[in-house]
Order: structure tokens, then C-alpha cells, then sequence
């Protein structure tokens, strides 16, 4: 049985925090609460098992015990509401039958691993609470499709005034932001380098550092990656600690539909 969740009391802390999308899950749910259309919980309930369920937007998040099946009421409610992105628990996604217009996305995880010797960064230029405007600006360089100004900010001021994610730019053209921080896990997204600026190293100089200023506060951070982003973050030095599939409609234009490679053993 699928129910909508109307209080945080109603999730599993214990199975949430298990994974980075169960954080996520526990962040938007501190965030914003249950009342809101875009940001939807649900409580699954099964004689196999038990998971939970996310939408925000128009990504779909499940998260389950590692018992629950992938039972046809799930596969329904996805059929219902055809989000753009499904993500989470890989091993029911790999059994959801869904229609053809789905692909199946590699992703892997990425432990960010400090460097001691990263000498050629500069402390002084990074930003601890940049313009929003500005760092927009970086983003729609980097993502072409990314949401517009009015709704990226209200949702990126909102977490932030919350305690839930930070915003960081470095020497003014780059900018990584953390998207949540529960519990001293730390997930790193939104990296992006405006055009005039690229080839100059200060992604790859910025993100060192990020390792070694959250490894510095007692906080793991993590950052997920398609497969063309892997061979850049395996040469920064980072772990990889996970693999996982993400499903995505083919009929909708988004920036990340041909960045994935969809190995043979998904196909």
C-alpha cells in the first residue's frame, strides 16, 4: 500500500540514513515539511517490505529496508505520474518494467578524498555566501536546461536559510554548492566554471579543496557522476565507493540525456 506522508515522524530515520538518497529524502522533508504539492512523501508497505518514496519536481526518489519488492502498485504510481528522473534504490529500479520512452543512466559515487598537497589553491578567493544572481549565472553556462532564475532561487535561498545546503564560488567563476548536509554526510552537486574560465584547473583545484575543508569539520562528503564525469574525478583522486543506475524519459529535453552511457548488463 502506497500512502501519502503528512508529518516527518512518519519516516524511517534508520532506513533513510542508510543511503544518500534516504539524506536527501530526510533534507527536503527538514526543508520544507509535507505540505507542499511539488515536494511529495509516501510510505510504501508491503508483506516483503517497506520503502519510501520522494518527488520533488519532477525527480522520483525511492528508497526501501533492501526487502521490499518492486510491486506493480509502484510501477503504477510511476506509470501515473511519468517523472523526468527516477533514482535510488537500484535494485528496484532494475526490476521496474517501465515504457520504452525510460533509459537507464549509469551513475557512480564518488567519495571526496582530501589532498595535502593541494598548494596551488587560494583560500582567500572562495566565497562562503556568494551572490545567488551570480552563481546563477555560472549554472546556466554549465546546465543549458537548469530550472528557471525565480524557481532555482527560491528553492536554493530556502534550503540555505534552513541549514540544509551551502552555496561556495571560487575566484568568482566557479561554484559548487553542497545540496545537503545530514548528519555530517555531504552531498556536493551544482559544479559548474563559466565558459570564459574553463581549461583554467579551478574546478579541479576548487573540489580538492572542498574535500579537505569538509574532511577539516568531521564531514564526509560525496558527489555523484554520469559516466563522462568519471575519469575527471578518478584523476582528482576521489573514491569511488558505489555504482547505481538512474532512469530518465527520453521524450523530455534535459541537458543530462546524453551524458550517460548504458552498459550492456542494463540493456
Amino acid at each position: 500500500m502506497i500512502k501519502l506522508i503528512q508529518s516527518e515522524i512518519e519516516l524511517n530515520r534508520k532506513i533513510l540514513l542508510k543511503t544518500l538518497s534516504g539524506r536527501k529524502m530526510l533534507a527536503y522533508m527538514k526543508a520544507y515539511g509535507a505540505g507542499y504539492d511539488f515536494c511529495r512523501f509516501y510510505r510504501i508497505d508491503d508483506e516483503s517490505g517497506t520503502g519510501f518514496m520522494f518527488i520533488i519536481n519532477s525527480t522520483l526518489i525511492i528508497c526501501t529496508d533492501g526487502m521490499l519488492e518492486a510491486t506493480d502498485e509502484i510501477r503504477f504510481f510511476i506509470s501515473m505520474n511519468l517523472p523526468f528522473r527516477i533514482e535510488g534504490d537500484s535494485r528496484i529500479l532494475k526490476k521496474i518494467c517501465l515504457p520504452e520512452h525510460y533509459q537507464v543512466l549509469n551513475r557512480t559515487v564518488f567519495e571526496l578524498v582530501p589532498d595535502e598537497n593541494n598548494n596551488d589553491f587560494s583560500e582567500e578567493y572562495v566565497d562562503f555566501n556568494p551572490n545567488l544572481p551570480d552563481v546563477y549565472r555560472i549554472l546556466s553556462e554549465g546546465f543549458p536546461n537548469i530550472a528557471d532564475f525565480s524557481l532555482w532561487y527560491t528553492d536554493t535561498s530556502h534550503r540555505c536559510r534552513h541549514g540544509i545546503s551551502r552555496v561556495f564560488t571560487y575566484r568568482g567563476c566557479t561554484t559548487a554548492s553542497a545540496v545537503f548536509d545530514i548528519e555530517n554526510v555531504v552531498l556536493i552537486g551544482q559544479v559548474a566554471t563559466e565558459i570564459t574560465a574553463r581549461g583554467s584547473g579551478y574546478a579541479r583545484q576548487f573540489l580538492k579543496w572542498l574535500a579537505y575543508f569538509f574532511n577539516s569539520i568531521g564531514k564526509r562528503a560525496f558527489l555523484l557522476a554520469l559516466d563522462i564525469r568519471v575519469s575527471f574525478y578518478k584523476e582528482i583522486g576521489f573514491r569511488e565507493t558505489e555504482k547505481e543506475i538512474v532512469l530518465e524519459r527520453l521524450d523530455v529535453e534535459k541537458e543530462s540525456l546524453s551524458k550517460g552511457v548504458l552498459s550492456n548488463e542494463y540493456k
